[in-house]
């Protein structure tokens, strides 16, 4: 149940509650916008800048390397929850015709952000890399804000656990697919770079061009204070308190998920004692990102038919608590192996039905993006606390069965408290 403020009955199609399904080739293209967009986020992170940073800082890469993707994830923390704040209001007209508030951050995204990536491949100090991937974290989350609003915007809600599973789906695959391309396709940083803007604008810009978005009617469009602006990132969990649970259980999923993946690497090198770790891991990405496509889609649809929630995101975090539990109790290759398709599986149902869920208790229909971004908050901000959390526990609190330990505790916490939503079955 959506919650919002009470709208005049003449409320524009932008700010209504969508109710015409949306066709298979819309899901199509969202689908390829968002493969495009994560492609672009993952790939620099898992490879290139890596690589890119070693050639220009070999003796600490390191230490260099959580430079600039801490900068970049703070970036992401901060531009994602204003470029949707910013598209919610946006009202553009171009010789006398009107445009939609969503899709000229989508494509205007997608073509900075390329360029971007064009300027970072050519950087050749890591004050340099820095700048440039923070550009590129700006723009893609400009991009991923409007995006992600797009769901409510465009979505039923008896049809949005679905479209959900496909969305969700290009969080692993771009991971899988933006590796093969610039490690077996091209090889060297500036192709690699260059390859990855050509992919997010080729596979983006077609959702911009060809679906609908709805303009903003100008009487509709909130005023644009840059003080009430920021105030307005804070939502009172006393007003809207299902929102406040859905932010914290989301919150508690992903620092369980960012604790689980994290030191894969190294927990098949130093626990599993495994010979070929490199190899190892692609392995288990593949069977995560397997598991993943194998449950998003099915449970968002089977949760679109019950008109249940919360069952499946608490069903998601005991699975992958489970996955979690082995590894801490059962450090070989096979268990790894069952893991891995157990943690990608519960991934992806949590992904869909959560996704759904968090559409359904937005405070306002005037604020989706801004409000989305503050979920996305809850995405973003593990991924700068999971390394400040993992060292501790690996180096001096017992090692990857605790690691892992905790990693089942957090997400079973996070999972059960969707319990606390009211609003949503």
């Amino acid at each position: 149940m959506t919650t919002v403020d009470p709208t005049p009955a003449s409320l524009p199609a932008a700010l209504a509650d969508p109710v015409v399904p949306v066709r298979r080739s819309w899901i199509a293209l969202v689908f390829a916008a968002n493969l495009g967009v994560w492609m672009a986020f993952f790939t620099p992170i898992q490879v290139l800048l890596p690589q890119q940073v070693e050639r220009i800082s070999p003796d600490h890469k390191e230490a260099m390397l959580a430079v600039v993707t801490g900068l970049g994830a703070l970036a992401a923390v901060l531009a994602n929850p204003l470029a949707g704040a910013l598209s919610d209001r946006t009202c553009l007209r171009v010789g006398g015709r009107e445009f939609g508030r969503r899709h000229v951050w989508t494509a205007g995204g997608a073509v900075l952000g390329a360029l971007a990536l064009v300027l970072l491949a050519r950087q050749q100090t890591i004050a340099g890399v820095a700048l440039g991937w923070v550009a590129a974290q700006v723009c893609f989350n400009a991009m991923l804000a409007s995006l992600t609003a797009a769901i409510p915007d465009r979505v039923p809600v008896v049809q949005r656990g679905g479209v959900s599973g496909w969305v969700g789906i290009p969080q692993a695959l771009g991971l899988v697919l933006g590796a093969v391309l610039v490690t077996a396709l091209v090889s060297g940083t500036v192709p690699g770079y260059t390859a990855m803007a050509l992919a997010v604008l080729l596979l983006a810009l077609p959702f911009a061009f060809l679906t609908p978005d709805d303009p903003l009617p100008r009487q509709h469009r909130p005023p644009l204070r840059l003080r009430a602006l920021v105030a307005s990132m804070w939502i009172d969990p006393r007003r809207h308190p299902d929102f406040a649970w859905a932010w914290i259980t989301r919150f508690l999923v992903q620092i369980g998920n960012a604790l689980g993946t994290l030191y894969l690497l190294y927990f098949l090198t130093d626990g599993v004692r495994y010979p070929d770790p490199e190899g190892g891991l692609l392995v288990l990405i593949l069977l995560y990102t397997l598991g993943m496509m194998l449950t998003a889609v099915v449970a968002g649809m089977l949760s679109d038919r019950s008109g249940r929630r919360k069952v499946y995101v608490i069903v998601s975090g005991v699975v992958m608590a489970v996955a979690a539990l082995l590894l801490a109790v059962a450090p070989t290759w096979p268990a790894a192996l069952v893991a891995a398709v157990l943690l990608g599986a519960g991934y992806g149902v949590y992904l869909s039905v959560d996704a759904a869920l968090i559409t359904e208790v937005l405070p306002r229909a005037t604020d989706r993006g801004k409000d989305l971004g503050v979920i996305n908050i809850a995405n973003s901000a593990p991924q700068v606390l999971g390394p400040a959390l993992s060292a501790p526990i690996v180096v001096h609190l017992g090692g990857y069965p605790t690691l892992y330990a905790v990693t089942a505790v957090v997400t079973l916490l996070g999972s059960a408290l969707v319990l606390k939503i009211r609003g949503v079955r």
